[in-house]
C-alpha cells in the first residue's frame, strides 16, 4: 500500500505543476460531464496459489500466474465535476484463478492446491486528470469562414478509491467445481480452527488510464487497476493445515481431500504445518473501456448557444 500511496502522491505533484493541459474553452470539458462506461479485459489473481518459480508474494505483480489469467468486465457511471477531477461508480465482475500446478517452485507445486472464484465488486473512485488535450475541431474564425481542425479528446489520469467485493472460491473435485467455504478446509468454525470468514471484503482499487475520442460522443481507453483486499481467503488458503481425519469425520471426505491434495513431499503438509502465508490477497485488472457521453441537456444547450453566436459548429 505504501508504494501505491507514494505513486499517487508523485503523480499528483506532477499534475499540480503540469502545463500541458489544453482546453480551448471552459465549455469543452463541461460538455462531457456525464458518461456511462463499459469495458472488458483480463484479470490476474495475486495470492497464495500459482505464480512464478519462486516463493510467492500475494500482493506483487512480480508473481503473475499467466496461465491462470481470467476474464472480466465492468459497467459504470462517470461524473466529471471539474476540469481536472472526476468520480466514477462502477460494478466489476471478474473470474480469478490460481493453480499450484503452474509453478515449478517445489513447495507450492507439491502442495497442489487450486481454485477459481467469480468476484463481484462495487467501488467508488476519484480520478485526477494529469494531462488532457480537448479541442473542438471545426470552428469559425470569421463570420462565414470556417477553419477545419482535428478534434481532440485525450486524457491521462490516475485514480484511487474504495469498494466492497463478493467472492466464492471453488475447486475441482470429482469433475465438479465445489464451493470451498462451506467445507472449512482450514478448520474454520471447528474446534481449534480459525473463525468462520465472510464471503465479502473491503477493497482499495488504484490505477492509471488513458482515453481518446472516437468522435464527439464516444471515448475509448485502457485502464490498469490494482485492487488490494482485506481478506486472505479469496483463494481459500491462509493459515495452517487442519487435521484431515477430523475434517473427514465432521465435514466429509471432499473437505478432507480438498484441504490437502498434496502429491509429492507429503510430509511437508501435515496437521499444524503452514498452508498459506497470511498476507492479504490482491488482484489486477487490465480493461479496454468505452464511454458514451450522456450530457444531453448541456450539450444541446451549448449547441444552440454556439450556433447563435456563430463561433462553433456542432
Amino acid at each position: 500500500m505504501k508504494h501505491i500511496v507514494t505513486l499517487l502522491l508523485l503523480l499528483t505533484v506532477t499534475f499540480s505543476y503540469a502545463q500541458h493541459t489544453n482546453f480551448n474553452t471552459q465549455r469543452n470539458w463541461s460538455l462531457n460531464k456525464k458518461e456511462v462506461m463499459f469495458g472488458i479485459g483480463a484479470t490476474q489473481f495475486l495470492g497464495d496459489l500459482g505464480g512464478k518459480d519462486q516463493v510467492g508474494k500475494d500482493y506483487s505483480l512480480a508473481d503473475l500466474d499467466l496461465p491462470s489469467t481470467g476474464i472480466g468486465g465492468m459497467i459504470g457511471y462517470r461524473f466529471r465535476f471539474h476540469p481536472y477531477f472526476a468520480t466514477t461508480t462502477s460494478l466489476n465482475v471478474g473470474l480469478l484463478r490460481g493453480n499450484d500446478a503452474n509453478t515449478n517452485e517445489i513447495i507450492r507445486k507439491s502442495r497442489n492446491l487450486h481454485f477459481r472464484s467469480l468476484v463481484i465488486e462495487l467501488h467508488q473512485r476519484l480520478e485526477i486528470i494529469i494531462w488532457a488535450n480537448e479541442k473542438f475541431g471545426s470552428r469559425y474564425s470569421l463570420s462565414g469562414h470556417r477553419t477545419k481542425a482535428k478534434n481532440h479528446n485525450e486524457q491521462f489520469y490516475v485514480f484511487g478509491g474504495v469498494g466492497v467485493n463478493y467472492f466464492n472460491p471453488k475447486a475441482l473435485y470429482n469433475g465438479t467445481w465445489t464451493a470451498l467455504r462451506p467445507l472449512s478446509t482450514e478448520g474454520q468454525g471447528l474446534e481449534g480452527g480459525p473463525d468462520k470468514t465472510l464471503p465479502f471484503t473491503v477493497t482499495v482499487p488504484a490505477g492509471v488510464g488513458f482515453r481518446w475520442g472516437l468522435g464527439r460522443m464516444w471515448r475509448m481507453g485502457v485502464e490498469a487497476s490494482y485492487v488490494k483486499t482485506f481478506s486472505d481467503y479469496i483463494d481459500d488458503v491462509s493459515t495452517e493445515y487442519y487435521d484431515r481425519d477430523l475434517l473427514a469425520a465432521q465435514v466429509g471426505e471432499d473437505a478432507a481431500y480438498l484441504s490437502n491434495p498434496s502429491v509429492e513431499n507429503t510430509t511437508w503438509f501435515g496437521t499444524g504445518q503452514q498452508r498459506g502465508d497470511k498476507q492479504k490477497d490482491a488482484y489486477f485488472y487490465l480493461n479496454i473501456v468505452f464511454a458514451r457521453n450522456i450530457t444531453y441537456k448541456d450539450y444541446a444547450k451549448a449547441r444552440k448557444m454556439n450556433k447563435w453566436k456563430g463561433r462553433y459548429k456542432f
